[in-house]
Formats: C-alpha cells, structure tokens, sequence
C-alpha cells in the first residue's frame, strides 16, 4: 500500500550543495526539488540532509500524515538502523504536533511527558533536544505532516531555528501539492500516498511489479525496452529511470521516432556538418551529442527506417557514430531508453525490424500495464490526480465528483489508457466551472471501431479502405515514370496487411519519396501514413 524503501542513490543532488548550504537557498531550492520525477524515498531524503545541515542538527526527518490509515509514516528519517517506520498520531512529540498543530521545542527530550522513547529503543539513538513544526500551507490549513530536527551541535535549539522550520515548514506544505502527494479530501488532515515516483499515479499489484524494474534499472545503465499501449506512460516511467539514476544532473533528450522525415533522420539523431546537404549552412549536433552524460530516449521505435535502425546498432555497440557529411568518429557515453507499442518479435519476422538491434534494445525489458487492467480504484485515483491538476491550471474551485461521474468513469474500458481518461478530466473541468463533475460534463462512451472484415467480405456501407481509393491503374500515368516491379501477396493477409504491403511497395519504387508514392496510388500522405502502418481503415 505505502510506498516501499529504497536505496537509490542521491549523490549529484548532494554534492550540488555544499556543506555551508545556506538556510536561504535551501528554502530556494526546495520546491524545485520536490517538483521532479523522482523517488520519494530519494526525494525526502535529500530534503532531510539538507534541512539537517542547514540547522546544524544530527538528524532530521520527515513525517507524513497518511490519509488513509490516520498514522505518522516515514520511510527516509536519515535513520539507517529502520529503514520505514509508523507511528500512532497519538504517540510521541511527532503526533502530538500533527494533532495539534503546535510547534514544539524541548531542551530535554526525556524530561518531557509527550516523548515517545520506543524508536531511541529500536534504534539505539539517544535524543537529547528537539524542534518539531507542523506541515502545511497556512495556520488554518490541515496538516499534512510534520517536520522534526533532533540534537543541535552547539546547544539547544533558538527563537531563529524555529521561526526558519515553520517557514520552511509552509514551503514543504506547498510544494507537496506539486507532487503526486495528493491531499486528503475536504479539511481531513493527511496525504495520499499514491505511487513511489512523482507523477506516476498507482498501486495495483500490476504496477508494483513496475515500479520494482523500473527502481533496479535505474541503478545501472543497461539499456531499456519499455513497451505498452499508446497511453500507457511510457515517456513518464523513461524519465523516471533517468532522473532516478546516476545521470540525473545530465541531459534527458526525447526523440520521437514518428514525426521524424525519413530523409532527415539520421540528421536528427547523429548531427551534420556544414555542406551536408542542401541547406546544411552550419555545423549542426545530433541528439545523441545532446544527450551526453545523461539519457536518450527513444520514443516508438519500431518506426525508426530500417537503414538507420543499422545506424543505431553500431552506436549501441561501439558508443560511437559520425556526423552527417563527416568523417571523425565521435564517441558519447549516453544511456539508451526505448519505448514502442509495436509488436516488433512480428517486425522482426517481416523484415521491417532488425534481429540483432531487437536483441540489442531489449536488454532490460519493462511492459507497462494497460489501464482497463490496473482496476477501477486506479480509474479513479488517476481522475481525482488530474482533478486536481487542471483545476489548478484551469483556476477552478477546488473539483469534486459525484456518484455518477465516478460510476461513468469506472465503467468505461479505455481504450486509450491513461492519456484518454487526462484528456477526459481536463474535458470536465473546462466545461465544470464550479468544480462539481457529473456524468453530464464528461465525454459520452463509445463502442470500439470495429475491426476490419475477413478478406472475402466487402467493407460496410460507407466506408472504404485503402484498397477502394486506389484506382485499377496506378502507374504510368501521363507524366509518371514507368515503375517496374512486382508485389505478391499471400492469402492469408488481412486488408490492412495487404495494403500496408502494397504501399510498402510503392514507397520502394518512388525511392522512399512518400509524397511521390501517395500522389501514385492517388491518396493523402496521411491515408498513406496510416496504411504504413497497418490502419488503412481508420
């Protein structure tokens, strides 16, 4: 249910502050700390580090009101010894400022009747003095947590200490509420805890399966294969290996494989020289050169043209390429993520994917589950997240849902996963501007086109596929260069194989010229796109 420890390693995060971190710039940095993608284990106890450093105490750490169970809970707390505790909020100096609101500061820890001494006991840590202050956005806010700080180096803790942790104390409160933190619902006291990684929503036994590679991956840099429905969050969880890794403080660069032109691929992805080609006016570095020190990531790769998937190949195995146009030999120490919702073992099989880039991207290997398997509560954990979002975005009250609009939800298969269910909310808070959602402001569910008829029936009335549209003779036409060439088709291929085969075929004979091969077969270069790749009934 909570989220589980780990052992990520936060070192380019520390070595970025120095011993003297100042109090000033700790309050600075804090809410672009806490806004990345990062492990929340990771996250706090970083925060917790700084904070212990910035107030020259000997340990710091931080609670969390968890909404659900009413505890205290930490996981992080700088104390080795126990990895995770859980503490009634009604135990201990910790709980008595969560109840009460109260910023406490005691000269004499156990001289004082509200210590609770059990974790000094199953730690073996002595406390000796301690300031505690409530987390949360303002005096008249619920408290979503508490912040401590134990043993001052030089005496007891001052007036100027605890002005400083309740101010710093706010900007916590604050910045939680740029995470997936989600606060309770209504005046309730207390956090959500909804997911290890920020941004990522979710807790279903599917997911923590994911969030375990996704936790181990990020320790190494193997070179990762994540796969999954369109939807899926496959560029969220490509981010959260990055910033949960080693190369964090370097480059993230995206690169998405199908809004790339065939013929400027190569440019895209390894740079050109100055006279490359036509236009190629100055020297120009590739995303790979970006990427150096940190992480490129290969968004749907199974669209990547064959003659650079080669290209690609030999980077991955040597870490080295050329320019476009050049002749030095560039080497860059760059982490490798993919991602695709292709199946590409049938790529593979067809002769449109590499074998040996396949077994080469496929190192670590992550499938991301698809909305409609991750269970309803998920459904509705993800719409109250982007509630809260967009109403914030928006400038909305504060959203609310009613019964009907979560029954709609629920009941609804998602075919576009989790970026249709964002869309949806987003949708409902635009068109809810007093912030209560019901059925009526979300999108009406519709069936699932049907899929495309066996090959000896005719499409339905009304629609025609990409076969219809292509006239008897498509070639040598007036104007037209003669095409030669043949193209056999089994029987046994589905209309939309057929097609895609056909227009395969035809990008071959115009010399890859997608927009001479759509003008051929007397289509648009979209209707073409789609027949590529295998949707010519859309």
């Amino acid at each position: 249910m909570l989220m589980q420890v780990t052992a990520l390693a936060t070192a380019s995060i520390l070595e970025a502050a120095p011993l003297s971190t100042s109090r000033l710039s700790l309050l600075v940095d804090l809410s672009s700390l806490l806004a990345r993608e990062v492990d929340f284990d990771a996250l706090l106890t970083t925060a917790c580090e700084r904070l212990a450093r910035a107030l020259r105490s000997d340990r710091a750490s931080i609670w969390l009101v968890d909404a659900e169970s009413g505890e205290l809970v930490t996981r992080v707390a700088l104390l080795p010894e126990v990895p995770a505790l859980r503490l009634p909020i009604d135990r201990g100096i910790a709980g008595y400022v969560a109840r009460t609101g109260e910023v406490v500061r005691v000269d004499d820890a156990h001289s004082d009747p509200r210590f609770d001494p059990s974790a000094d006991k199953a730690t073996g840590y002595t406390t000796r003095s301690m300031l505690v202050a409530p987390i949360r956005e303002d005096a008249g806010a619920p408290i979503r947590g508490v912040v401590q700080l134990l043993n001052r180096a030089g005496g007891p803790f001052d007036d100027e200490d605890e002005r400083y942790l309740t101010a710093l104390a706010t900007q916590l409160a604050r910045a939680f509420s740029m995470t997936t933190l989600r606060a309770a619902e209504g005046d309730n006291p207390g956090l959500v805890l909804q997911g290890p990684f920020n941004r990522i929503v979710g807790r279903s036994e599917r997911l923590t399966a994911v969030y375990e590679k996704v936790q181990l991956a990020a320790q190494t840099d193997a070179t990762v294969l994540l796969r999954g429905e369109t939807g899926t969050g496959k560029g969220l969880f490509a981010r959260a290996i990055h910033v949960n890794s080693g190369r964090q403080a370097r480059p993230f660069i995206t690169v998405d494989c199908t809004t790339l032109p065939t013929q400027l691929v190569e440019s895209e992805l390894f740079g050109h020289e100055r006279g490359a080609f036509t236009g190629a006016d100055r020297r120009v570095p590739g995303k790979v050169e970006l990427a150096e020190g940190g992480t490129l990531f290969l968004d749907e790769l199974g669209d990547l043209p064959l003659d650079i998937q080669g290209k690609l190949l030999r980077f991955l195995q040597e870490r080295s390429f050329e320019r476009v146009g050049g002749r030095q030999t560039i080497r860059a120490d760059v982490r490798l993520v993919c991602a695709t919702h292709c199946d590409l073992e049938r790529f593979v099989a067809e002769g449109r994917f590499r074998k040996d880039l396949y077994y080469r991207v496929r190192v670590v290997e992550i499938e991301l589950p698809p909305l409609r398997e991750r269970g309803p509560e998920e459904v509705e954990a993800l719409a109250r997240h982007f509630a809260d979002h967009y109403a914030t975005v928006f400038r909305r009250p504060a959203p609310r849902f009613t019964a009907d609009a979560i029954t709609h939800l629920r009941a609804h298969d998602w075919p576009g996963n989790v970026r249709e269910l964002e869309h949806w909310v987003e949708s409902a808070i635009a068109l809810a501007p007093d912030g209560w959602i019901s059925a009526r402001h979300l999108p009406a569910r519709r069936e699932a086109a049907p899929r495309p008829p066996p090959q000896d029936e005719a499409p339905p009335s009304g629609r025609h596929s990409l076969i219809d549209a292509i006239p008897a003779s498509t070639v040598g036409r007036q104007g037209d260069r003669p095409l030669d060439g043949e193209v056999t088709l089994p029987l046994t291929l589905t209309l939309d194989d057929a097609a895609r085969r056909y227009c395969e075929a035809m990008v071959r004979a115009c010399d890859g010229n997608k927009t001479e091969a759509a003008r051929r077969l007397s289509v648009g270069r979209n209707t073409l796109a789609r027949a590529l790749k295998g949707k010519a009934h859309e």
